[in-house]
């Protein structure tokens, strides 16, 4: 695709238009000096009609009798030409050979004569009428004779035009090529906003929106190093106890591998189980996010979510339950909230000692539908609630159970449905988390069956 070059079409537009303007100026200049040049050969005219009006009453002497008629030669042609009648209509002299326009009313007259146009001034006194006349052809070439020189200053005028053009389009775009040198001085590894001061009105707009991209892309770079940082350092610890597990295998007697290969599919699940959560964490990054929103019944959701973490809730001899879910219609991405919805069962089971009862339910509380997740476990601490929302935040490093990312990652997408993440205790015990969600539609139809 050929690129298309601001310079060149503001050259092209700007140069056209004092071409054009040019072109008018001087057909309209033509036309009024051709008119000027005309009243100042008429007034000629008239001046020499007036001279020999007034050399005749000096000497109002017999006129000379007429010269023998001859054709009308080209050299004639170059000469005006006078002519005098008397007052009954008698030619009484020619300054050519019986020969001239005919006579005219006084005044000045253009009238056509032996296959010429002629230019004529007409005046009479007491005695004579005198006649004054000149082709048009021989003013249009004492015309012509000067046009040179009224086009010199219009070829002046457009070649100063167009280098104070060209020089005006350059130093008009100056600022968006030291806008892109700007840009292509900027360093990957630490993106600098771009300086704005002193740019057109015209130009700082598109800075001020670049600026905003680097710094969008500044913190998604620093995200993702930051992201791959802790996943490096959270996998590391469990792949180095695989290692491990799988040299005590190696070097375990028969009788004990049973335990030894118990503990290397525990480390191995771990270890699944943290590259899962990281691969989820991923996609809900904003800059990741491509899912489509949709409007989705939150209700039957949850009933899927906990009918299929039954099964391990009996082997773990938890009690987990739907207590409530009231019909709830919102627009979201069901797969994000399907793992929002695991994520918080899965860590009611991971992180509770021993047999609990996790309870699930689903109202709606004005303009939000909220998802309860409670048991009746440990736990956490007023002071610890912030921070396990907050990513690879483990409470027991040392139990060896979670990776510190499922509240992270409920947080997570709560933020991209708008919604907030609340922790707080269950009577009698344990920990409730709710996740407020704001509503599309939302009613109270009776539960299908």
């Amino acid at each position: 695709m050929k690129l298309r070059s601001i310079r060149s079409q503001l050259l092209i537009w700007l140069i056209s238009s004092v071409l054009i303007t040019t072109l008018v100026v001087g057909f309209l200049t033509a036309r009024l000096t051709w008119s000027g040049f005309n009243n100042v050969r008429d007034m000629g005219l008239e001046q020499i009609a007036q001279t020999v009006v007034r050399h005749d009453e000096a000497a109002p002497a017999q006129p000379p009798a007429p010269l023998p008629s001859t054709a009308l030669a080209d050299d004639d042609l170059d000469q005006f030409v006078s002519q005098i009648w008397d007052h009954s209509g008698q030619l009484v002299y020619s300054s050519l050979a019986d020969v001239g326009p005919p006579l005219q009313r006084p005044g000045h007259n253009i009238v056509t004569w032996e296959g010429e146009s002629w230019r004529v001034y007409t005046q009479a006194h007491d005695r004579r009428i005198v006649q004054v006349a000149v082709t048009t052809k021989i003013r249009r070439q004492h015309f012509y004779s000067l046009t040179p020189w009224l086009l010199i200053p219009l070829v002046l005028l457009v070649l100063v035009l167009a280098v104070l053009t060209s020089t005006g389009v350059d130093r008009v775009l100056l600022p968006l090529e030291q806008l892109r040198s700007d840009i292509a001085r900027s360093d990957p590894e630490g993106l600098q906003p771009i300086d704005t001061s002193g740019l057109p009105a015209e130009v700082a707009p598109l800075a001020d929106t670049l600026n905003q991209l680097l710094a969008r892309i500044e913190h998604m770079l620093n995200h993702q190093r930051r992201f791959l940082a802790d996943a490096a350092h959270e996998l590391n610890t469990p792949l180095a106890v695989v290692k491990l597990q799988a040299q005590l295998v190696r070097r375990s007697r028969p009788g004990e591998w049973e335990g030894a290969l118990d503990q290397l599919d525990a480390g191995i699940e771990r270890a699944s189980r943290l590259a899962f959560q990281l691969l989820q964490l991923a996609r809900l990054e904003p800059e990741a996010q491509t899912a489509q929103q949709q409007t989705l019944r939150l209700d039957d959701l949850l009933r899927e979510a906990v009918a299929g973490f039954s099964a391990r809730a009996e082997q773990q001899g938890c009690d987990l339950g739907l207590v409530s879910a009231e019909p709830v219609s919102l627009v979201g991405d069901p797969h994000a909230l399907r793992t929002l919805v695991d994520n918080l069962i899965g860590n009611a089971l991971t992180h509770n000692p021993g047999p609990v009862r996790i309870d699930v339910g689903l109202h709606v509380d004005g303009g939000a539908a909220v998802l309860e997740v409670s048991d009746n476990g440990t736990g956490i601490a007023p002071e610890d609630r912030a921070r396990v929302l907050e990513r690879f935040v483990r409470l027991s490093p040392g139990d060896g159970k979670g990776s510190g990312l499922g509240l992270s990652i409920v947080g997570e997408i709560a933020a991209l449905h708008g919604g907030r993440v609340e922790l707080a205790d269950t009577p009698g015990g344990g920990l409730t988390v709710r996740v407020h969600l704001p509503l599309f539609t939302s009613r109270t139809e009776p539960l299908s069956p």
